[in-house]
């Protein structure tokens, strides 16, 4: 069957020096900063006319056996490069990495839905042409892309850079900011965004918080009156859904990054440069600091604060205020020191009473 061709175009080549200033690294001394290397690749099967990068302790052996052109590295293992590569030093070989891919893939940013061209039907005002449903009070700015099967509904307003994928609907005064990107089918309504924003296929913003007066006689449905602010470089992966508040805002803050299939309550207020991976979720009016991570189907309850800084387990349920810095784990959530612990002694325990085999081929 016939090669595929590839889902991005890629640029090159480059000389190492270009690569250098890209990544804001240096070549070792005595490099041949001319020399050109055409593609990134892998550590082990990279070849004198390719990039590489090395992060991973457990992959020196392949960072010692390579033959790539250059290898990102940082100074501590730069004597481990074999003498046919050319080290490019930097701090954090793997920030290096994600900026000379764009530099050599530069349309991978963002994600192609339905055209592969970054110029194709740019809107030069607010009824651009092709089958996009774009509302004629709608304020879009030259530049900004909206493909076929989208809909921009009435006074919504998009800046200049951003695409808007087919089938995605940006609902009634939503505003999104500059250089952004609405996947495939994404609905954003009751939403602010801002610029440089990402948001994956299928996402949904603005839908009802789930509240509801509860009684015997049922379940009154409590209105939503509140919105969605997303700040500036925020990534929000496939499929996951954040609620508007209900009278005060849900706030999702600066450089934020989100993963796929994770549920945000109304009200909630997250921090900048938050990590949350997939199938976590947040319960409404919980607040989360700046730079916390959240481990995979983790959670944080309701009306709880999580401080700045706090790393969440996989797994791990905080159901109660937690301080700045620490490092939670388990159901209730507790230290993780603690927790390792409490599991440490439980396995003893078992071990004795019930004639369970431990690790060590005691009984």
């Amino acid at each position: 069957p016939m090669q595929h061709p590839g889902f991005f175009e890629k640029a090159g080549p480059f000389s190492l020096e270009t690569i250098a200033v890209a990544v804001g690294g240096e070549l070792a001394p005595g490099s041949d900063a001319t020399r050109l290397v055409s593609g990134i690749v892998p550590l082990a099967d990279a070849s004198p006319s390719d990039l590489t990068f090395f992060e991973n302790r457990k992959y020196l052996d392949q960072l010692q056996a390579t033959q790539a052109g250059g290898c990102l590295v940082a100074p501590q293992f730069a004597d481990r490069v074999p003498a046919g590569t050319t080290a490019i030093l930097t701090k954090s070989a793997y920030r290096g990495f994600a900026l000379a891919l764009q530099l050599f893939y530069p349309d991978a940013l963002w994600s192609k839905a339905a055209w592969s061209k970054a110029g194709s039907s740019k809107v030069a005002g607010p009824n651009p042409a092709g089958s996009a449903a774009v509302d004629s009070t709608a304020k879009i700015e030259d530049g900004a892309i909206i493909e076929p099967g989208a809909i921009v509904g009435a006074e919504a307003e998009i800046g200049r850079g951003s695409r808007i994928a087919a089938g995605a609907v940006i609902g009634y005064r939503v505003a999104i900011g500059r250089d952004c990107y609405v996947g495939a089918c994404a609905s954003v309504v009751h939403a602010l965004v801002g610029d440089r924003v990402i948001i994956h296929a299928g996402v949904r913003i603005g839908q009802d918080g789930f509240g509801f007066a509860m009684g015997r006689g049922g379940h009154l449905k409590v209105p939503q009156v509140g919105r969605v602010i997303i700040q500036n470089d925020v990534e929000i992966g496939s499929n996951s859904t954040i609620d508007r508040g209900a009278l005060k805002d849900t706030v999702i803050g600066e450089g934020t990054k989100i993963d796929n299939l994770v549920q945000i309550g109304h009200n909630t207020v997250i921090g900048r440069h938050c990590v949350i991976v997939g199938q976590t979720g947040i319960a409404g009016s919980a607040v989360l600091g700046d730079f916390v991570v959240m481990g995979g189907q983790s959670g944080v309850a309701g009306h709880v604060t999580v401080g700045s800084g706090v790393q969440i387990a996989g797994c791990c349920h905080v159901i109660e205020d937690t301080p700045a810095g620490s490092i939670v784990a388990g159901t209730p959530s507790r230290p993780f020191k603690q927790f390792a612990r409490e599991n440490a002694t439980l396995t003893r325990l078992a071990a004795r009473r019930g004639g369970v085999q431990t690790e060590d081929g005691k009984t």
